[in-house]
C-alpha cells in the first residue's frame, strides 16, 4: 500500500472512531434522557472533520502535473495540515473563553455515574485514536495526520481534565473546571501555533535538514571525478516531490562526453535513493602548471583569508573574454552584498590588471 493510501485509510478509521463514539454517547443520552450527552454526541461528528479534510487533501495532491502546475499538487497536503492546526486552535480559543467564564462566574457542575462512565469511554477511545493517528502521520510524513491525531489527543485531555474536576468535585467539593480548563486550553493554542509552523515554513522554503545535506555531498562526492560539491538547492512540492540542483567541481580535462556521463550518473543515482528531480551543474578547476591553475591558487587563498567568508568555489578564468569570476558564500553577519563584492574585487583586481572582475555572492541555503 502507497503512502497515499495508508493516509486515506488512516484518516478513515478516525472518522469510523469518532461516528461510533457519537453513537455510543447517543445510544447513552437517549437512554438516561440526558440532552448534554446527546449534544456531546453530535460534537463528536464534527470532530471526524479533520479526518475528512485529511482524506480530501490527500486525493487532491494526487493529481497529475498539468500545464498550470508543472510540479503537481503535492502542497495541497500543507495547506490540510493548515486548516486542522486553524481548527485545533480555535478549539483551543473557544475552550480558553469558556474556562475563563467558569473562573469569573464558577458554576456547580452535576456528575451522575451515567456521565461518568460516558467520559471514560471517551478518553479511552480519543487517547487510543489519537496516539495511532499521530503515529502514523509522524511515520508516513503527513503533517495533516500528525495535525488530526494531535486534535484527538487535546480532545481526551480535555475530557481527563473533566474526570479529573469530577472527582475533586465529588470527593472535596471544590470545582476545578474552569483552572484546569484555562491550563489546557493555553497548552492546546500553544501546541496548535507549533503545528501550523511546520507546514507554513515548508510553503516558505524551509533549509534543508544538516543530516540530509551531509549525506547528498558525501554520496556525490563518491563519484570518481568528482572534486567538491556545492551550492546545494532542495524545494519541496509536497511530501514526495524533491526537486533541486548542486554544483560539482572537475578536473578541466574532462571532456564533454565524459561530464555528460558523470552529471547523468549522479541524477540518476540522487532519484533512486532520495526521490529527488536534480539538475546537475559544472565547475572547472584548472589543473597543470599554467597561468590559469596558478591564479585560481592565488584568487583562492586571498578570499578564503577573510574570516567571514564561509566557502570559495566556482573560479573561472578566461584571457580570450579579458574576465575573472569567482563565488565566495559568506557567514550570516554579511547583510550587505554590495559593499562585499565591492571591498573583494578592489583586492583581486591587481593580479588580474585590465581585465573585469566579477565576484558573485552565493548565499547558503542548505
Amino acid at each position: 500500500m502507497d503512502r497515499n493510501s495508508q493516509i486515506i485509510r488512516t484518516s478513515w478509521v478516525g472518522i469510523a472512531a469518532n461516528v461510533l463514539l457519537a453513537a455510543f454517547k447517543a445510544a447513552v443520552g437517549a437512554l438516561a434522557g440526558s440532552v448534554a450527552i446527546v449534544m456531546d454526541a453530535v460534537n463528536n461528528l464534527s470532530d471526524a472533520l479533520s479526518s475528512v479534510i485529511t482524506i480530501v487533501g490527500t486525493k487532491l495532491s494526487q493529481r497529475p502535473a498539468d500545464r498550470k502546475h508543472p510540479f503537481g499538487y503535492g502542497r495541497v497536503e500543507y495547506f490540510s495540515a493548515i486548516i486542522i492546526a486553524v481548527i485545533v486552535i480555535s478549539a483551543g480559543v473557544t475552550s480558553l473563553i469558556e474556562s475563563v467564564k467558569k473562573i469569573i462566574e464558577p458554576t456547580q457542575p452535576n456528575y451522575t455515574a451515567t456521565t461518568l462512565i460516558v467520559i471514560v469511554v471517551a478518553i479511552v477511545v480519543k487517547l487510543l485514536l489519537g496516539w495511532y493517528v499521530k503515529r502514523q502521520g509522524t511515520r508516513l510524513k503527513s503533517d495533516a495526520l500528525v495535525a488530526s491525531g494531535s486534535d484527538a489527543l487535546f480532545d481526551a485531555v480535555i475530557t481527563l481534565s473533566t474526570l479529573v474536576s469530577a472527582g475533586v468535585m465529588l470527593l472535596w467539593g471544590v470545582s476545578l473546571d474552569g483552572i484546569l480548563g484555562t491550563v489546557i486550553s493555553a497548552l492546546i493554542i500553544k501546541a496548535g501555533i507549533e503545528m501550523l509552523a511546520s507546514p507554513v515554513n515548508e510553503l516558505l522554503g524551509t533549509s534543508i535538514p544538516a543530516e540530509l545535506v551531509k549525506e547528498i555531498k558525501q554520496d556525490v562526492s563518491g563519484f570518481e571525478g568528482v572534486h567538491g560539491v556545492y551550492d546545494l538547492i532542495l524545494h519541496h512540492y509536497g511530501p514526495e516531490v524533491k526537486i533541486g540542483s548542486l554544483h560539482i567541481n572537475v578536473y578541466d580535462t574532462m571532456s564533454a562526453h565524459e561530464i555528460h556521463g558523470l552529471t547523468r550518473k549522479i541524477s540518476t543515482a540522487m532519484y533512486q535513493k532520495y526521490g529527488i528531480i536534480l539538475t546537475v551543474g559544472v565547475y572547472a578547476v584548472a589543473t597543470g602548471d599554467n597561468r590559469r591553475a596558478d591564479l585560481q591558487a592565488k584568487v583562492m587563498q586571498t578570499l578564503a583569508a577573510h574570516p567571514e567568508i564561509v566557502q570559495v568555489h566556482g573560479f573561472y578564468y578566461s584571457e580570450r573574454d579579458g574576465m575573472l569570476s569567482v563565488d565566495v558564500v559568506p557567514d550570516f553577519s554579511v547583510h550587505d552584498d554590495e559593499a562585499l563584492i565591492g571591498r573583494l574585487s578592489k583586492e583581486i583586481q591587481p593580479l588580474v590588471p585590465g581585465m573585469q572582475v566579477v565576484i558573485v555572492v552565493d548565499h547558503n541555503y542548505s
